[in-house]
């Protein structure tokens, strides 16, 4: 278990990890792309409430942190398709833990 008074390369890890999943959407979107490969519209679908200029700096930033693969096939008009990374995908267990802790979370703060 880490303690507060842990390591700084311990702070510094977590505070690598923030700033690469920082904000309520890249989450969201990764889990989305957790289930294979999808194109734009098909992820603004998926993640409610985000809106398309949000969902396109976020899918930047996700494929700046190697999160995210971006492919555009030469197609007309062009087709673009985006993929989670090895890299992404071992953010899987951090998704399945916070799911479990927001399911109990949600019991204790509201009682539902």
């Amino acid at each position: 278990m880490l303690t507060a008074g842990g390591c700084p390369k311990t702070a510094l890890s977590i505070k690598d990890a923030l700033e690469a999943l920082e904000g309520r959407w890249k989450l969201l979107i990764l889990f989305s792309l957790s289930g294979g490969t999808k194109r734009f519209k098909q992820i603004s679908k998926e993640v409610p409430g985000i809106t398309d200029k949000t969902l396109s700096k976020e899918l930047k930033n996700l494929e700046a942190n190697k999160l995210v693969t971006r492919t555009v096939y030469d197609t007309f008009p062009p087709t673009v398709e985006y993929a989670i990374t090895p890299h992404g995908k071992s953010l899987e267990n951090v998704l399945e833990a916070l799911h479990y802790w927001g399911l109990a979370h949600r019991q204790e703060v509201i009682g539902k």
